[in-house]
């Protein structure tokens, strides 16, 4: 915004600029513009500190979730709430014990919108500020509706931020389905522009998903788009049906590796807000950033 008013409207113009920064995290989007209309969402800006759940299921257990992960996930207010305007998943370095017996020394927090919301194709995004140090694993991302029914992947799965502590300044996107997991999920790597460790300010988290298509965005940058012809033969696209959101803040595992000695706890992961649109226009691509 310019300043260029004479001294006597100094102080308003601070003021007012303050306030557009202050209120800029429950803004949409400029990308979610007039193609775009929005059909859900969380802004986390409910009165109290419990997590609305009208809307999100609170995951628990303890079972390393097929990835060999060490926290146990609650629903307690300590490990997931809302402040400030903000969903907080908070990791602890603590020894608890669940309720299907199960010892973990960690806890932490598992979100999902399985059985409460889904859809098939869209902008779905989410402003969020991750965590940092080794061990540490946020994630915002996808299953397909169906996923009781068919397992997984035949559900297929679309990661749409994946951060792995070791890698301070890099965020990965990707898709999962039949024949395409693990080491061979077709994924895309993002830094900054500016190098900046991710956990150091929020960044918006999005992909803008078409019948033959999978956008990624960070901010406003696209950085890949994921189609058919990324499949390998006798791979299947699954990405067709309705999908449900998850976000959760991992601890250890065979990706990121367990803490060690210079990982500090709690660590928490801000989520400003979750929005999901469909379009209310034609599609429109625009070419990835090299």
């Amino acid at each position: 915004m310019p300043f260029e008013r004479k001294q006597s409207y100094l102080l308003y113009a601070i003021l007012i600029g303050l306030a557009i920064t202050c209120g800029a995290q429950n803004t949409p989007t400029a990308k979610a513009g007039d193609d775009w209309t929005l059909v859900w969402s969380d802004e986390f800006n409910g009165p109290g500190s419990a997590v609305d759940r009208s809307k999100w299921v609170l995951e628990t257990g303890g079972e390393g979730w097929g990835n060999q992960e060490l926290e146990y996930y609650t629903d307690r207010s300590e490990n997931a709430s809302a402040h400030g305007g903000n969903l907080v998943l908070k990791a602890v370095a603590e020894k608890y014990t669940g309720p299907d017996g199960v010892t973990r020394n960690y806890t932490s927090a598992r979100l999902k919108t399985f059985g409460k919301f889904s859809q098939t194709y869209g902008r779905f995004e989410a402003r969020i500020k991750i965590p940092y140090g080794q061990g540490m694993w946020p994630a915002f991302w996808m299953l397909g509706d169906d996923i009781d029914k068919v397992g997984w992947p035949a559900c297929g799965e679309i990661d749409i931020m994946e951060n792995i502590g070791k890698e301070p300044v890099i965020i990965h996107g990707s898709i999962h389905g039949p024949g395409y997991v693990g080491g061979t999920g077709i994924e895309a790597p993002y830094t900054l522009p500016t190098k900046q460790r991710f956990a150091d300010d929020f960044h918006v988290f999005a992909v803008e998903w078409d019948p033959d298509s999978v956008s990624f965005y960070v901010d406003h940058d696209l950085y890949v788009r994921r189609t058919h012809a990324d499949l390998k033969p006798g791979w299947k696209w699954v990405f067709d049906k309705p999908f449900f959101l998850i976000l959760n803040l991992a601890v250890g595992g065979d990706w990121p590796g367990n803490p060690d000695t210079s990982s500090v706890f709690p660590q928490s992961m801000l989520v400003d807000y979750v929005r999901v649109y469909k379009r209310s226009e034609p599609v429109k691509q625009e070419t990835p950033r090299p």
